[in-house]
């Protein structure tokens, strides 16, 4: 049977309708039909209903009083009578008033006919009760009453519906054994439940498994997979579904074709897109608001603003008016691009247009308001907001509150906090609230301040969640506080909450900078004990400090494990390893790194080349060093005061002067910062100049830095240098 799988109802149990539907709550007046002319035959009272439900002057209420009033005298109304109202109310969705002639005339006696049971179960569809939908097909076929395939898509359309297409497909594959077979609105409405529900491997399943039933998709098929498919990222397989469709002679619409345009530009193909807005013009069909909306937004992301205005022109053209998603995606775009101070000029041509915007609206150009700084301008917007009847939600003052601690001031967010909690009249703080208001905090370095809002969020009753815990163990090892981050650790434990990568990478590298590599070790381990994978940068943290302790082989242990993982080394993997191999003077180690880096399409950065150059002057390698310094420059980068320092110590110790003048006059061409250790570098290598050289007509000037607004001059570095070696004689000028 169809619903021994589901329910194994029995009959009484659904000709009794739940009290919190019977419409028996209502209290009829008994003037409503005071006036009425008294019943004398089951005819008259026939006819007096059957005119009370007809067109166009329909009056159902006054219907159902009636039939109340003569169900509770000596006139019970017929068989026929209860289900001709029966059924005028489901075809009219008076769905309580339905469920109450229901019960009552099953209380009385009444059977009710095949139609009226298939309006029970649109009845129980709609108050978003499919599964006794499903006993009430039971009960039709206990009665001897064929189950038809329209009533079985209702069930299907009211358990996806209720994000229940799993109990759908049971009932689907129970029906095509107990005789009933399904139709193509039967396949349509699963595979749209499957789309939403996210399963689509089912759901393409259950397309081939309809095309082999010889149930041929329509167009209303190829657009919900289509669509599901764009929305899982899924783009290339939902544009080779269009192609299927046109060889089989079916034409896409514009829903079609906007939903594969929305996934083509969300993935960044616009020219894919564009295309395709191209073939539906050539087709004839015209394109709407959300075909528009998906293109410019990409448009946004690209920056390509002239082409944003052509098709804004576009649209006027054709008569086609941006909706309220429209303009908050261009105001979104010239939020990211940095053009806040645009993004209100659109607020305003929305407005001036007649479009109302949404509260997501506001967020968003509040959220752009912030990311540049000028949090003072919220203020307008939160009273624009206000002045038109738009509540600010959560997600506002969140925006504003991460806005406020971005810029400084967590005195203000914390003012902010406070009037969340104490005016009834705001939304409630919700655990980012809380979350972000620590952060901002532990950023200042405000210690106390993230730990008075963490009790503050306990004394409300929120536990936080697992990123609060992470943001606080962070903040304690940042603050060298391991005794606090410790138990706080155990209390996340006791909690409940399972932690996650982030928690045990926060915790790893909090561990290597105090210098506790060995619990950092044990953390690590654990980590994958749990199941968890850990991140590039976990491997990347312990291999650096490994090195800086001298375990190399360890490193390099760590490192092997990283090629045989899936993300494999990244540019910082073989930084870290090069140097700890220049560092234990490995150096052919160290080159067949390099080389191995290189042919992975990994390119050096500027701490790889940095890293290099220090080491190979370090040993000595002062030809190699100078070629990497070379390509270092080659490849864009701008050497610091730390590489030549390098270079510099490098020659020195080789009694390299020329390499040396040439490399202080560099330095000074390109405007490199000296700080002390470059100073004391350059006055030793003064000092070690043979007598060959005039050390005032070779040394250039040098800047200092631009903040300082000051330079050290040749006649300065002289005068420190007379002073540290007095024997030289050189004063001045």
């Amino acid at each position: 049977m169809i619903v021994k799988a589901l329910l194994n109802p029995h009959t009484k149990s659904y000709t009794q309708i739940p009290s919190n539907m019977c419409a028996f709550n209502v209290y009829f007046n008994f003037k409503l039909f005071s006036s009425m002319p008294a019943l004398t035959s089951h005819t008259d009272l026939e006819t007096q209903l059957r005119s009370l439900c007809e067109k166009p002057n329909y009056q159902f209420t006054e219907a159902v009083s009636l039939f109340h009033s003569a169900v509770d005298s000596s006139l019970p109304p017929s068989g026929s009578a209860c289900n001709f109202l029966f059924n005028a109310l489901t075809k009219s969705k008076n769905y309580e008033l339905a469920f109450s002639v229901y019960s009552k005339m099953t209380r009385v006696g009444v059977s009710p006919s095949f139609i009226s049971l298939s309006g029970l179960i649109e009845c129980f569809v709609s108050a978003r009760k499919p599964e006794l939908a499903i006993g009430v097909m039971g009960l039709m076929v206990k009665r001897g009453y064929r189950v038809n395939v329209f009533g079985v898509n209702v069930i299907f359309k009211g358990l996806c519906q209720n994000n229940k297409v799993g109990k759908a497909m049971v009932l689907f594959r129970e029906m095509g054994r107990n005789g009933v077979s399904p139709d193509i609105v039967s396949y349509n409405v699963l595979i749209n439940g499957l789309c939403k529900a996210k399963k689509l491997k089912e759901a393409m399943h259950l397309f081939v498994e309809m095309e082999a039933a010889d149930c041929q998709a329509n167009l209303v098929t190829y657009s919900t997979l289509v669509d599901g498919l764009c929305k899982d990222c899924r783009v290339d397989e939902a544009a080779g579904l269009l192609e299927e469709m046109k060889k089989k002679g079916l034409d896409a619409d514009v829903i079609l074709y906007s939903a594969l345009i929305s996934g083509l530009c969300n993935e960044g193909s616009f020219d894919r897109g564009k295309e395709l807005f191209n073939e539906m013009l050539e087709k004839g069909i015209c394109p709407n608001v959300v075909t528009y909306t998906c293109l410019m937004h990409c448009l946004c992301k690209m920056g390509r603003w002239n082409e944003v205005t052509a098709m804004l022109n576009d649209m006027a053209e054709r008569g086609i008016r941006p909706d309220v998603v429209t303009y908050t995606g261009l105001i979104d775009g010239l939020c990211k691009d940095g053009r806040a101070t645009k993004a209100m000029d659109m607020l305003d041509l929305m407005i001036k247009k007649g479009v109302g915007p949404s509260t997501v609206t506001y967020n968003v150009i509040i959220n752009g308001l912030c990311k540049e700084g000028v949090v003072g301008d919220v203020c307008k917007i939160l009273e624009m907001m206000t002045k038109k009847g738009k509540k600010p939600d959560v997600v506002t003052y969140n925006t504003l509150l991460v806005g406020l601690c971005v810029d400084g001031q967590v005195d203000e967010a914390m003012k902010l906090l406070k009037l969340m909690l104490n005016d009834e009249n705001l939304v409630e703080p919700d655990v980012t609230t809380f979350n972000s208001l620590i952060q901002g905090f532990f950023k200042e370095g405000l210690l106390d301040g993230a730990v008075e809002v963490y009790q503050m969020m306990v004394e409300r009753g929120i536990s936080g969640s697992i990123v609060t815990y992470n943001i606080l163990i962070g903040g304690y090892l940042k603050a060298g506080i391991i005794d606090d981050a410790l138990e706080l650790w155990k209390h996340v434990l006791n909690l409940g909450f399972v932690p996650n990568s982030n928690t045990y990478s926060i915790m790893i590298n909090g561990l290597c900078k105090m210098h506790m590599l060995s619990f950092a070790k044990g953390l690590f381990i654990k980590m994958r004990a749990c199941g968890l994978t850990p991140e590039v940068i976990d491997y990347n943290t312990l291999m650096a400090s490994l090195c800086k302790e001298g375990s190399l082989e360890q490193a390099r242990r760590l490192f092997q494990e990283m090629r045989n993982a899936t993300q494999g080394p990244d540019v910082v993997s073989f930084t870290t390893i090069i140097d700890g191999a220049l560092k234990a003077g490995d150096f052919e180690s160290a080159k067949e790194l390099l080389m191995e880096m290189l042919g992975m399409d990994l390119a050096p950065d500027f701490m790889t080349f940095s890293s290099l150059i220090n080491r190979l002057s370090k040993l000595g390698q002062l030809d190699d060093a100078k070629s990497v310094f070379e390509r270092m420059i080659a490849s864009g980068f701008t050497p610091n005061s730390f590489v030549y320092d390098s270079l510099l110590k490098g020659f020195a110790s080789k009694g390299e002067a020329k390499e040396i003048i040439y490399l202080l006059h560099q330095m000074a061409d390109k405007g490199v910062v000296l700080d002390s250790e470059t100073i004391s570098t350059i006055l030793t290598c003064l000092c070690d100049l043979s007598e060959d050289f005039d050390v005032k007509e070779i040394l250039p000037n040098f800047s200092q830095g631009a903040s300082k607004g000051a330079s050290i001059s040749c006649d300065e570095l002289l005068s420190k240098l007379n002073k540290s070696h007095p024997e030289l004689k050189l004063c001045a000028a």
